[in-house]
């Protein structure tokens, strides 16, 4: 997955501001006690960052985006 589309589909899941929060403030345990950027600036891969997200939330991430 591509860093872009990454972007795209936390801000179509969570809205662009709620996005941005989540990436820069949420510790998810699935990454390891780091956010978002924190994995992401690291050299974690996107899809495993994702998959992630998607496990730390996964009644706000709608299934197309799974």
């Amino acid at each position: 997955m591509r860093l872009t589309d990454f972007w795209t589909r936390l801000e179509e899941a969570f809205g662009p501001g709620y996005a941005a929060s989540i990436a820069s403030d949420q510790v998810l345990s699935q990454l390891g006690g780091r956010t978002v950027e924190q994995a992401l600036a690291a050299g974690e891969e996107t899809h495993v960052v994702w998959r992630a997200v998607v496990a730390a939330y996964p009644d706000r991430v709608p299934a197309r985006l799974r």
